[in-house]
């Protein structure tokens, strides 16, 4: 299977699945990358019709707290393309709940969830690259901020997965991969759409990203892909991590933090993880929905693969540019 055909594929499981309001969003950014402006449209066109009276975007009888935000750049594109003064109205909802009325601790980190004042690395992914976007880098470095001290072990250079703010402990102290995928997304995909940022806290994320990524790269077996929990050999090969390290790694190249040589390292894990595409374009061998214990299928291993295979382009696309 050719990667054309591949990319065509995975894209049409994609929006075959049922979707949660976190996943419609990456789906709406892998989409955003690959110029599909009339789908992004479309998608949401969703996340707004399934929007919470208190802002969210996409709700689907969930209790994330800010899950949703990953469907506001979709929102934002539909607000410019169309001039549809819903969707600008719903974008603006969605970031006066993050910044003003979502759940939170006294240092202004928001909680994941709403019944519970728990502290995940998937957050960063979430909200860290709409607030930068949309001129809050001030939030945006925030939240990094108040994820890494609570979460990050300056050790082993990883996260945690999650922390409970009332006990002041870690619930899960393991550094689950898909966690570690999040943080260096989010941040890698902040530093490419973000315009300003306050004094030094570009150059902060950038060096804290790459710190991260080489972290989780050390745990890369020899078939390329890396243990569900980075450092417990014995769980489950899963796939998606290496998109989204690959997707940090060339994003990272194509904006210039990273040095050039990251490129080769996220070509090879895209290979690795192309390896688990199948005839019906299901990236398999993932951290699976609806529970991610075990591995399976999800929207966001699908997502990430074409966002992976966008952030490829780009890279080929700057090559071609230094060549001519």
């Amino acid at each position: 299977m050719d990667t054309k055909d591949a990319t065509t594929r995975v894209l049409a499981a994609l929006l075959a699945m049922q979707r949660q309001s976190w996943e419609q969003g990456v789906a709406a950014q892998a989409l955003l990358d690959l110029g599909h402006d009339e789908l992004v449209v479309l998608l949401a066109h969703a996340a707004v019709t399934r929007q919470h009276a208190d802002g969210r975007l996409g709700d689907v009888g969930e209790d994330g707290a800010v899950n949703g935000a990953a469907c506001g750049e979709a929102v934002r594109h539909a607000a410019t393309v169309t001039g549809d003064p819903r969707y600008a109205a719903a974008l603006d909802a969605q970031l006066d709940w993050l910044v003003a009325r979502a759940p939170r601790a006294a240092d202004g980190t928001l909680f994941h969830v709403l019944d519970s004042r728990q502290v995940w690395a998937d957050t960063v992914h979430m909200v860290v690259p709409l607030l930068a976007l949309t001129g809050h880098a001030d939030h945006a470095a925030v939240q990094v901020a108040g994820h890494r001290r609570r979460l990050y072990d300056e050790r082993t250079g990883l996260y945690a997965a999650r922390w409970d703010e009332d006990t002041g402990r870690l619930t899960h102290p393991r550094p689950w991969a898909t966690g570690n995928g999040w943080v260096v997304t989010g941040i890698a995909r902040a530093l490419c759409l973000g315009v300003t940022w306050p004094a030094g806290v570009r150059d902060e994320l950038a060096g804290h990203a790459r710190v991260v990524l080489d972290a989780a790269l050390d745990h890369r077996g020899d078939d390329g892909l890396f243990p569900d929990v980075l450092d417990d050999p014995a769980s489950f090969r899963e796939a998606n991590v290496a998109q989204m390290l690959a997707y940090a790694a060339l994003t990272g190249v194509a904006d210039g933090w990273l040095p050039p040589s990251y490129a080769e390292v996220g070509r090879d894990l895209v290979a690795a993880a192309d390896q688990r595409v199948d005839r019906y374009g299901l990236v398999t061998g993932v951290s699976g929905s609806p529970d991610f214990t075990g591995p399976g299928t999800s929207a966001e291993a699908q997502a990430f693969h074409l966002l992976v295979h966008a952030a490829l382009d780009r890279v080929v696309a700057a090559d071609g540019r230094d060549s001519a």
